[in-house]
């Protein structure tokens, strides 16, 4: 269909740029004014669409905040399931409320969208702003649902390294391995949009984006929180269509 969409694998949903969290470490920059969200059914459509012309392997909704708009995320992520598409997974902060009924009926609806995996950001940048305890709700009311969830960090230098935050970090994960969640290796930050501000002068080097693809080489399809991807949107143009007038000059 396109040559420089040949290994494409992979579906990627920015569901909106608001978020619960104000973290120092984003690559997002500033995420006050935002109020939006990406449309779920037009979304769904597009995930339907792509799966009948590619073998994507994995699909993640993430933001800001996913799971401020859950019904989007849940559409989404039930599309991926109708298409097949093995890998469906969300990263969260998971504090979207802190009614406890809400926190349980969210969970539920994940569950019953067929995620397969959450992996919720717990570290010392998070927990600056981010309260813990409708996180660890939040994280037992999922379980209990069935869904596998990871603690995913974001280290400063690394995980052994000896600094304010990655020490932080560590103390927050010990409590989470003793209630017998899985703590993924995490990434290490990179600075880009306010973190460079912030902890410019806080981390030694700068690692490579790790979100970043070869525009001759597209294996992940990433849509922004306004319908944008690939240079075009899906509120104006078929998505395939959009996906045969890509090119990267």
């Amino acid at each position: 269909m396109n040559i420089y969409l040949e290994n494409l694998e992979r579906i990627e949903f920015s569901v909106t740029m608001c978020c619960t969290g104000r973290c120092r470490h984003c690559s997002q920059g500033d995420h006050y004014g935002y109020s939006g969200h990406i449309d779920g059914e037009k979304a769904a459509e597009a995930v339907e669409m792509v799966c009948r012309y590619y073998d994507i392997k994995s699909l993640m909704t993430f933001g800001g905040e996913p799971l401020l708009f859950p019904e989007t995320v849940c559409a989404i992520q039930s599309a991926a399931e109708r298409a097949g598409i093995p890998r469906r997974e969300i990263i969260t902060n998971g504090f979207f409320s802190r009614d406890s009924r809400r926190i349980a009926e969210v969970a539920h609806m994940i569950a019953e969208s067929g995620v397969n995996r959450i992996m919720l950001s717990v570290d010392a940048f998070h927990q600056e702003t981010v309260p813990l305890a409708p996180v660890e709700l939040f994280a037992e009311w999922v379980r209990a649902e069935g869904v596998p969830v990871e603690i995913h960090p974001a280290w400063l230098r690394s995980p052994e390294a000896d600094n304010e935050y990655d020490r932080k970090t560590r103390e927050l994960l010990k409590a989470f391995r003793e209630k017998g969640y899985h703590v993924s290796e995490g990434n290490i930050i990179f600075l880009k949009g306010k973190a460079v501000e912030l902890l410019g002068g806080a981390a030694d080097e700068v690692p490579a984006d790790p979100y970043e693809d070869y525009p001759d080489d597209i294996r992940a399809l990433c849509f922004d929180a306004d319908g944008g991807v690939l240079g075009g949107s899906i509120y104006k143009n078929d998505i395939i269509d959009i996906i045969k007038a890509y090119s990267p000059v």
